[in-house]
């Protein structure tokens, strides 16, 4: 009789530990899966635009019930800002601002090259009499910190023997530093693209310093916890991403529709940034990009925004993973 009911009891809780099992891996389950994918879109991202304006990433996921949220960053700074506060899962930055960010502790990784831009240079007003650099020293100069125009300006300074500290930089999002430039707010401005066409063509604000080996690669990031949790997902966006590069080398019209609309140019503009200084032949994170990441890096360590004791190779090595885009 006891025999029975020790055996009876051992069963009973056996099943309830079956059950309590059972209800905890299906409340993971439910907790873990996805709802929502949050994802950036940026006017120096033209890739980006087309792929919103095309509705690429609901098509895909919507047999998976993901829907999908746009957010627009309006630079660098503000994707890393994002990424770090969880409001997106996937950024657009410059690569040296991606190097920024990871040395920072911003717990990202580098998957994707959505474009090999000259989308920065050192802008003026024509009657400014600003010609060189060095010129620069005690004016007011307008940047956005921590995207690529403002990592231009420090290299341009540094080149000549100057830094941040000799002049007088105005913090401004990109359009606005256009604005207050062709407002006479500011003597110069560390110049993006489209913005930095359109200054060229309707207002003829001339770019006094150029130099396209200083402009990193435009790099797509991915959160690392979203990447760890998520990994087919991560290959699916990219394979998205990918389609869509294709698409706009493919179809040049529909990618400049795309960025007229999103800002709000012309169509002299929109072509200057496509065709002078946007390239889109190649998505692949390789040695060329990894050296302008760590070029940048040892620039940005020399002037003090990345710390001395922090490895440059070290940040690089830990921020890139190619892992998710598969080569053709």
């Amino acid at each position: 009789m006891l025999t029975n009911i020790i055996n009876q009891t051992i069963k009973y809780l056996f099943k309830t530990f079956i059950l309590i099992v059972a209800l905890v891996l299906a409340s993971n389950a439910f907790s873990n899966s996805l709802k929502v994918i949050t994802i950036d879109y940026a006017y120096y991202n033209p890739v980006s635009l087309l792929m919103k304006d095309r509705k690429s990433l609901e098509k895909e996921f919507k047999k998976d019930q993901i829907k999908i949220r746009w957010v627009l960053s309006l630079g660098s700074n503000k994707a890393l800002e994002y990424l770090n506060g969880g409001s997106v899962d996937f950024g657009s930055t410059a690569g040296a601002a991606s190097v920024i960010g990871r040395a920072n502790g911003i717990p990202i990784k580098a998957i994707y090259v959505y474009s090999k831009p000259e989308w920065t240079a050192l802008v003026t007003n024509k009657d400014s009499g600003i010609k060189k650099i060095k010129d620069l020293e005690g004016k007011r100069v307008a940047v956005t910190r921590g995207t690529d125009p403002h990592i231009f300006l420090l290299q341009a300074l540094d080149s000549v023997g100057l830094s941040e500290k000799d002049i007088k930089p105005v913090l401004l999002q990109h359009p606005d530093g256009y604005r207050a430039l062709v407002s006479g707010q500011v003597d110069a401005w560390a110049g993006l693209d489209p913005h930095m066409a359109k200054g060229e063509l309707e207002t003829q604000t001339p770019l006094f310093y150029r130099n396209s080996d200083l402009n990193t690669y435009g790099i797509l990031n991915v959160r690392e916890d979203f990447a760890s949790k998520y990994p087919s997902i991560v290959k699916r966006v990219l394979k998205i991403y990918e389609d869509n590069r294709k698409y706009a080398l493919a179809n040049k019209d529909d990618l400049k529709k795309s960025l007229i609309k999103a800002v709000k140019l012309n169509d002299a503009v929109a072509q200057k940034q496509l065709n002078e200084r946007t390239d889109l032949t190649n998505p692949y994170i390789g040695d060329k990009q990894i050296n302008t990441f760590l070029a940048a890096g040892t620039i940005l360590q020399k002037i003090g925004i990345i710390k001395d004791t922090i490895s440059i190779k070290g940040i690089v090595n830990e921020l890139v993973d190619t892992s998710y885009l598969e080569k053709n």
